[in-house]
């Protein structure tokens, strides 16, 4: 089959790698339909975090075309989202809703595993991992949605789950990435009386508002936090996401957070260098977030996208086929695209 390999920074390419195949009784083999560029993929691509060379990507949705013989829940032929981590549903972590810390998981594209930039892909723990997606024939539109739902609509949903955002409160983006935008869908969807976007990005700042936005703000920094606190009344936010993992994002969500909330970090940290504990204490601003648990969102997220009360798949502004990824990469990476969603095989 043809996927997507890392070479090192800058050094993407379509290689020729052997054919996916059932290696235990719990594997499935899924032909991938639709993948996308993640943000996370960026950090492996600019050289700022470590990847082994080899498969990349993790964000896809396909058809069934092998199951093993343990594997339950899931058919042949069967269209299924991806989340960007597999699990077995049964450790206690998972049974708490922490998919994503699975005592026996891991994430595609890394430690041998199949990355979901690439013609199919090996899914451990199938039965437990992949979503079954309802229904046929799904319109391009929600085909789109459903692939952002493996892993940034499930990370933006996972931001505000983690802010605490409630009917009526205010809530603070920081950051216009998808991520970021997604976290805007997700505040509506909770009822979120008041939803500032920090964003400097015309075209980011119009697909916010889509999404829901009520409040536009270009400021960094020092300006943002004030412009924040003048915006309300001096107190701050109840809920700030902190939606890109910077020292400068995290530093500005912590301060813009009224006494008393949370902040839910979930951008890949890098370069963080913040006294987050002496806010935490002196200031009473609680710190949630992480890597999302996609697999214990998707089943609640999902009728929202198919039935269109939701459509996270309007962050996919750039588009190609599989033989467009270097360009995919460089789009986002130069910020003419918000996400490049890859389209790979038939549905």
């Amino acid at each position: 089959m043809r996927a997507a390999v890392f070479n090192g920074p800058h050094a993407i390419e379509i290689a020729e790698r052997p054919d996916p195949r059932i290696q235990a009784p719990t594997d499935a083999i899924v032909r991938v339909t639709l993948g996308c560029v993640c943000g996370s993929d960026l950090w492996y691509y600019r050289g700022d975090s470590p990847h082994a060379q080899g498969p990349i990507g993790h964000e896809f949705i396909g058809v069934v075309e092998d199951i093993g013989k343990e594997v339950h829940g899931i058919a042949r032929g069967d269209l299924v989202v991806a989340p960007f981590t597999y699990c077995d549903g049964t450790c206690p972590n998972c049974l708490a809703g922490v998919t994503s810390q699975c005592v026996s998981g891991g994430s595609f594209g890394n430690r041998g595993i199949d990355g979901g930039q690439g013609e199919a892909v090996r899914v451990p723990l199938a039965g437990s991992t992949l979503v079954p997606v309802p229904g046929r024939g799904h319109s391009e539109e929600i085909l789109r949605s459903l692939t952002a739902l493996s892993d940034v609509m499930c990370t933006g949903h996972h931001a505000a789950v983690s802010g605490g955002v409630k009917p009526g409160g205010v809530v603070a983006v920081v950051g216009d990435g998808a991520v970021g935008l997604c976290a805007t869908i997700a505040s509506r969807r909770l009822g979120a009386g008041r939803i500032i976007v920090l964003s400097r990005n015309k075209k980011r700042q119009e697909l916010a508002r889509a999404f829901g936005a009520t409040d536009i703000l270009e400021a960094r920094g020092e300006a943002a936090v004030q412009a924040v606190k003048d915006m309300t009344k001096g107190i701050g936010v109840d809920s700030s996401l902190e939606c890109v993992g910077t020292g400068e994002s995290l530093k500005t969500a912590m301060n813009i957070a009224r006494p008393g909330s949370v902040v839910a970090a979930i951008g890949a940290p890098h370069g963080i260098d913040f006294p987050v504990m002496e806010t935490v204490v002196y200031r009473n601003i609680g710190l949630r977030g992480g890597v999302a648990p996609a697999r214990a969102y998707i089943p609640e997220l999902l009728p929202d996208v198919l039935e269109g009360r939701i459509k996270p798949g309007m962050v996919f502004d750039f588009e190609t086929k599989l033989d467009g990824i270097v360009e995919a990469y460089r789009a986002m990476d130069e910020r003419r695209a918000i996400k490049s969603l890859l389209r790979i095989g038939a549905a």
